[in-house]
């Protein structure tokens, strides 16, 4: 494209917000505006953006080529059915819908209308995990820890669709098999949704992942570990640090040594690359990353979940 691709921002809570300023500084966007429930938080986002504020979304109909839409997962399907009717491009925040027939439909409709869609699973966009990607070839098991302190700003929701959903994408991506049963565990704390569960993913090509989040925990651990034949990889996504292990012989015993290798990533802010790549995946035409069927695909395991722990 030639042109400067219009961009607006439905939703510009805490993260929208974020979309909103990102977009404002990339040169070959224009930010149009930005809508919100509360007006005076969509002027304040607009003044910082040097956009427009704008009352509702119908206002915005017309006037975009795409649309980042970060509101509470309820209410996904309403606010992205307008967009994609008209064909808008479209980067939905994670997960994708509260329920996999919401899910499918929104799916559906960018297919239909050949729009760009893009799900917002911000991590596949943290360096540390494109590295670790690069270097996975065939994961026989995977145990991945995402643990935090409370923070009461997402309390609408449980810690499966939270915090989990993250590392059950990043799994699903790195096994790249179907999933043949799947064990789950979790408990309330401190609000009404569970705050901490575990889940146990086996593949039909073997591989098992275990899976662990907390949003109630005293420090906070964001790492996985994977461990294939005769290698295994470790990241801290905190300190974005890979360490590697390995055998290699050893000229003095008939038993090889472990070999131990660490890796500093240089860091990313990965919301920006993350926009940075939906606009580029609109010039280009190229599949996003995370699509709506990789978004899909998540929110349907995640959902299994929550059903196995009974949420």
């Amino acid at each position: 494209m030639a042109n400067k691709t219009r961009v607006g921002v439905v939703g510009v809570g805490y993260l929208g917000r974020f979309h909103a300023l990102i977009y404002s500084r990339m040169t070959n966007v224009e930010l149009v505006g930005v809508v919100d429930s509360n007006a005076e938080t969509a002027a304040k986002v607009a003044a910082e953006c040097n956009c427009k504020a704008y009352a509702n979304i119908q206002d915005l109909i017309g006037k975009l080529d795409a649309v980042s839409i970060v509101v509470p997962t309820t209410a996904h399907l309403a606010v992205a059915r307008p967009f994609l009717e008209q064909g808008v491009h479209m980067l939905l925040e994670k997960p994708i819908a509260t329920t996999c027939d919401e899910g499918r439909e929104i799916v559906q409709l960018a297919d239909k209308m050949g729009s760009i869609l893009q799900i917002g699973h911000l991590e596949r966009f943290n360096a540390g995990v494109m590295a670790l990607a690069d270097r996975i070839s065939k994961p026989r098991f995977i145990e991945a820890h995402r643990m935090g302190e409370f923070v009461a700003r997402a309390t609408d929701v449980d810690v499966v669709s939270d915090l989990m959903i993250h590392d059950i994408d990043i799994i699903l991506s790195l096994v790249n098999s179907e999933i043949t049963s799947i064990a789950a565990v979790g408990t309330r704390v401190l609000t009404d949704h569970i705050d901490i569960a575990n889940a146990r993913l086996e593949f039909a090509n073997g591989a098992v992942a275990n899976v662990i989040a907390s949003r109630v925990s005293e420090k906070k651990l964001r790492r996985i570990r994977v461990f294939e034949e005769n290698l295994y990889q470790s990241l801290d996504f905190i300190e974005q640090r890979i360490e590697t292990a390995y055998p290699k012989p050893s000229p003095d015993s008939k038993w090889p040594e472990i070999t131990v290798e660490k890796i500093d990533i240089e860091p990313i802010k990965p919301l920006d690359t993350e926009l940075a790549a939906f606009i580029d995946c609109i010039h280009t035409g190229q599949r996003p990353l995370v699509d709506g069927h990789v978004g899909l695909e998540a929110l349907e395991v995640a959902l299994k979940v929550k059903e196995i722990i009974g949420q």
